[in-house]
């Protein structure tokens, strides 16, 4: 009987050992998790919205690998990215993800920080918090090269076109002040507006100069067109920032280090995004 109870205790004793080991090793796991999120800035984007960001094969022209994908993000954002995980002496991870889904990333803490050519709108300040701006540019519309609006000089030009922008974007909102336009449904992404530029199914698309730029070099089918009479629009319309969680306490710090990139090589970054952009883009 003793032999029995003794070998039952022996028993018991194992079972209790093993379930601590167990118990250590999940909040050694655990710990490590937090450790690795300590040492990383997530930042989403598209990859899509040349020269802002683009998606790219390799590590050209500083490239950056895509979380969970074998592609490489590169672009404006993605330098001025770098340049704000440096400065937080942490890792830049990447996550590729589409226009509409980048507020609930952030909101829902998969990403630390939206980097994509947004804009710091009234609108969006009701659900995240903004940097200062890194960029600050100009509307302008895309259309085809030698067709009958490359010659415009003012939007009321397009009365009668056939125009979109991109979904919930300032780009899309100002068509309205377009008398007689033939405003489209709004587009998800760049590269499907520039297809449907190509293909005639739009006259034009609103965009910034620096994507307008891009996508005449891209394509020698496409101009752009700037205008003496254009879009009237605040500056936080044109401008573009750092799309933060509300109160975050990464704010403070980004505006540090951007307020130490001059203009200067800010337009420089820009040039070489613009000449570095993908000819597919």
């Amino acid at each position: 009987m003793k032999n029995k109870l003794l070998l039952l205790s022996i028993f018991l004793t194992a079972i209790l050992v093993l379930a601590a080991c167990g118990s250590d090793k999940k909040e050694n796991s655990g710990s490590s998790s937090a450790t690795d999120k300590d040492n990383t800035f997530t930042v989403g984007l598209e990859a899509g919205y040349a020269p802002f960001n683009w998606t790219q094969l390799n590590d050209s022209n500083g490239g950056v690998k895509i979380d969970g994908n074998k592609e490489y993000a590169g672009g404006y954002d993605v330098e001025i990215a770098k340049r704000i995980a440096d400065g937080l002496g942490k890792e830049l991870v990447i996550v590729k993800t589409e226009w509409d889904g980048l507020v609930p990333s952030l909101t829902s803490g998969k990403i630390d920080a939206i980097i994509a050519g947004m804009s710091p709108t009234e609108e969006r300040k009701k659900t995240i918090d903004f940097s200062e701006n890194y960029y600050t540019s100009n509307f302008v519309m895309v259309v085809k090269k030698g067709g009958p609006f490359e010659g415009a000089t003012s939007i009321q030009d397009f009365s009668g076109a056939k125009v979109t922008g991109q979904l919930n974007t300032s780009h899309y909102g100002v068509i309205d002040q377009i008398e007689g336009v033939k405003k489209q449904p709004a587009s998800d992404n760049f590269p499907a507006m520039r297809v449907a530029l190509e293909s005639g199914v739009i006259d034009g698309y609103v965009s910034e100069r620096p994507e307008g730029i891009s996508a005449s070099s891209a394509n020698d089918k496409f101009a752009m067109v700037e205008f003496t009479d254009g879009f009237v629009a605040p500056e936080e319309e044109t401008a573009v920032a750092v799309g933060l969680k509300k109160n975050s306490d990464l704010t403070e710090k980004i505006n540090e280090i951007l307020a130490k990139i001059s203009e200067e090589d800010r337009q420089e970054i820009m040039d070489a995004a613009i000449k570095n952009q993908p000819a597919a883009e």
